[in-house]
């Protein structure tokens, strides 16, 4: 058997992860650098990819390499998995993180917000996924598997679209069960190409989407109180799982989805 330190060991492996510079994926992302390993860092806004990973290769002792895509289109997911082709061999860990959310009341939500989300939200993972699969399965074994997680979230697993103040959030609810359902069809696929799939199910986590219940410690407080836990996600909750599922503590198990939420998934 393995050092308990050599099973956690992930330096050198190569990642990338959509929506890697904001919120949950930013934390993703330090998780990995921080484990030595090479990341590329994928979203709309170049800028601000630039500037965390900038922060990020201050740190080491991995990498972050930011490059702008914009997945909400077929272009964008060809125009990223084109990239990763050009500039990496393989692909160890796949991160599908980008996503939206949008939020009014059932009597007026609209078509275009379940056109918008669900395309981000679900299509672009999926079609991503196509694309890299020749780079995941290039260094894939059986004793050491490549690993693609998809980031849905506790909203995708029980009825929360509205939290009794009109503005649910319908269709990302709808994408999110979509991302887990998907994760456990998938595991099945992929399992014999030596690639496990598996999704994580964010509670509260202080972040861009969660920002009007997050952005202060009074806030992040009372939200914390509806958690059975009593607080809200920490970065270190994140890196925990993260390092967990792409080590050889991981490399046995696909098809899962992995609450991190403080409890709140099985709350009454």
């Amino acid at each position: 058997m393995q050092s308990f330190e050599n099973m956690f060991d992930i330096k050198g492996r190569i990642a990338l992860v959509t929506g890697g510079a904001s919120g949950i994926g930013a934390m993703i992302t330090e998780a990995l650098v921080d484990a030595g390993c090479k990341v590329t860092i994928a979203s709309r806004k170049y800028h601000a990819l630039e500037h965390f990973a900038d922060e990020m290769n201050a740190k080491g002792p991995g990498s972050a390499h930011p490059v702008a895509a914009d997945l909400s289109t077929a272009e964008g997911t060809e125009a990223l998995a084109a990239h990763m082709q050009a500039n990496e061999d393989h692909l160890d860990i796949l991160i599908n993180n980008s996503g939206a959310t949008w939020g009014d009341s059932l009597d007026n939500f609209p078509r275009k917000a379940w056109d918008k989300i669900m395309n981000l939200n679900v299509t672009a993972m999926a079609d991503l996924t196509r694309l890299l699969l020749p780079m995941l399965e290039a260094r894939a074994t059986a004793e050491n598997p490549s690993r693609v997680i998809n980031v849905g979230s506790v909203m995708g697993t029980r009825p929360m679209a509205d939290a009794g103040g009109g503005n649910g959030v319908y269709s990302y609810v709808a994408s999110k069960a979509a991302v887990h359902h998907l994760t456990k069809t998938y595991s099945n696929e992929l399992a014999h190409r030596h690639i496990t799939v598996n999704a994580i199910a964010p509670g509260p986590f202080p972040s861009r989407m969660m920002a009007y219940a997050t952005d202060s410690a009074e806030k992040r407080e009372v939200l914390g109180k509806t958690v059975p836990l009593g607080r809200v996600g920490e970065p270190e909750d994140m890196a925990c799982v993260i390092r967990w599922f792409c080590s050889k503590g991981g490399s046995y198990i696909t098809g899962n989805i992995i609450a991190i939420d403080g409890g709140a998934a099985a709350a009454p």
